[in-house]
């Protein structure tokens, strides 16, 4: 009996664990009719000069590399001086800057090249004045495409660097 217990604990623990949000967010922070992603709630409001969502969405949360290249195109050293400055200015924020791929090429490749777009924003960043302690980086490769399709649409909007911003 003690060991059904035990096992049932054990799973009890597992199912909590897999419920677990990696971006951040609290319960109750989803929009429940969404079926996706954190309500606005979570990021605050747009109009508010300090909120993520404000930052997410005025100043620009993404920017876009050319084919097999972690070169910052003049574009996107624009959106990452416009970062910075609200990084600067709002030090209460953690920063983690996700390096993704288009779908084409091994995983392997995808991955260390994912990792050289988010490398190559850190070192902008920093080169900016952002604290290096503040940020940490990550690659998915080609594992989270914004849209997955055989088309130069979708393998442009997926060869991209995502600066997250959480508490």
């Amino acid at each position: 009996m003690r060991l059904l217990s035990i096992a049932v604990m054990l799973v009890a623990t597992l199912a909590l664990a897999a419920c677990n949000n990696p971006r951040g967010g609290a319960m109750g922070e989803f929009d429940a009719g969404a079926g996706a992603g954190i309500g606005t709630t979570a990021l605050g409001d747009p109009n508010d000069p300090t909120s993520i969502a404000h930052f997410n969405q005025r100043i620009g949360d993404r920017v876009l590399f050319v084919v097999d290249s972690s070169s910052l195109s003049g574009a996107a050293e624009n959106i990452l001086r416009a970062q910075a400055a609200w990084l600067n200015a709002n030090p209460q924020y953690q920063v983690l800057i996700e390096g993704h791929a288009d779908e084409r090429g091994t995983r392997e490749y995808n991955i260390a090249l994912g990792a050289r777009r988010a490398a190559a924003i850190e070192r902008f960043l920093v080169q900016q004045g952002v604290q290096s302690g503040r940020i940490r980086t990550v690659s998915y490769g080609k594992e989270r495409p914004v849209e997955a399709c055989p088309a130069a649409r979708c393998w442009d909007q997926n060869r991209r660097g995502v600066t997250v911003v959480s508490r």
